[in-house]
């Protein structure tokens, strides 16, 4: 569940307060182990007239997105640093070299996401149901 905070340009800002277990816990305040995270996620909408600034929403993703998200991610970025630690631990030989090049080779990855995540952000999209 989370709060619709604003609503502009076909695009519908939703607060959701991200709890662990613990914080519903009655001694939570007293425990430094309960913690909760405010987040703001952004969802496109083409009919923004439907929903009201401060209504209570629930935010939803099909398996399908969630799956391209975790492998854009995650997926793709562990199977370059790996490949690009066993070329170069091949080619150059020294380990710390090979470290040292196989996380640059996450620069440019995570750069390109950057660069299009205009069109990233339209392939993996969230949902608003009331």
């Amino acid at each position: 569940m989370g709060t619709i905070k604003s609503i502009a340009d076909g695009c519908i800002k939703v607060q959701i307060v991200q709890t662990s277990a613990c914080a519903a816990c009655k001694v939570a305040a007293h425990c430094n182990a309960s913690e909760s995270k405010v987040k703001i996620v952004d969802v496109l909408c083409s009919n923004t007239t439907d929903y009201t600034i401060g209504q209570q929403v629930t935010v939803w993703a099909s398996k399908d997105v969630a799956n391209r998200a975790l492998l854009l991610g995650f997926g793709v970025p562990f199977l370059l640093l790996v490949s690009v630690l066993m070329i170069s631990l091949k080619v150059v030989g020294d380990e710390g070299i090979s470290a040292l090049v196989a996380l640059g080779s996450l620069v440019p990855y995570y750069l390109a996401l950057w660069l299009m995540k205009d069109r990233i952000q339209k392939t993996i999209s969230f949902n608003l149901e009331v």
